[in-house]
C-alpha cells in the first residue's frame, strides 16, 4: 500500500521537529563562558549554590559565614571550585574575587 503525499509530509515534518528538539537538548549541556568575562572561566548553567556551597563549606570553622561567603561568590561566578578547600583553577572567577580590604573573599 503506497503512503499518500499527505502521511510522507506529516513524517518529514515529524523528523524534522524530532531533530530540532535533538539539537535543542544538547546545546542546553554545553559549557558557557562566565557572566563576568574571565577568560578560561567556564560554568555549567543552572548550578545548584546552595548544594555545592554546603558541599564546600562542610568542614569549615565558621559554616555560615563560609556558606554566606560562598553563596555570594557562586551567585557572581555561576560556579564553585570541587572539595572543601583548593582546586582555584577551576573557578578562575570565584578565586579572583577580593573584599573591600584587598583579601580573598571567597572559601
Amino acid at each position: 500500500m503506497p503512503i499518500s503525499k499527505h502521511t510522507q509530509y506529516l513524517l518529514v515534518l515529524a523528523s524534522f521537529l524530532f531533530l530540532l528538539l535533538l539539537v535543542e537538548a544538547n546545546h542546553d549541556d554545553e559549557v558557557k563562558p562566565s557572566v563576568d568575562g574571565n577568560k578560561g572561566s567556564y560554568y555549567v548553567p543552572k548550578m545548584g549554590c546552595g548544594a555545592a556551597c554546603r558541599s564546600r563549606c562542610r568542614l569549615s570553622s565558621r559554616p555560615n559565614l563560609c556558606n554566606r561567603a560562598c553563596g555570594t561568590c557562586c551567585s557572581r561566578c555561576k560556579c564553585v571550585p570541587p572539595g572543601t578547600s583548593g582546586n582555584q583553577q577551576l573557578c578562575p572567577c570565584y578565586y579572583t574575587l577580593t573584599t573591600h580590604g584587598g583579601r580573598r573573599k571567597c572559601p
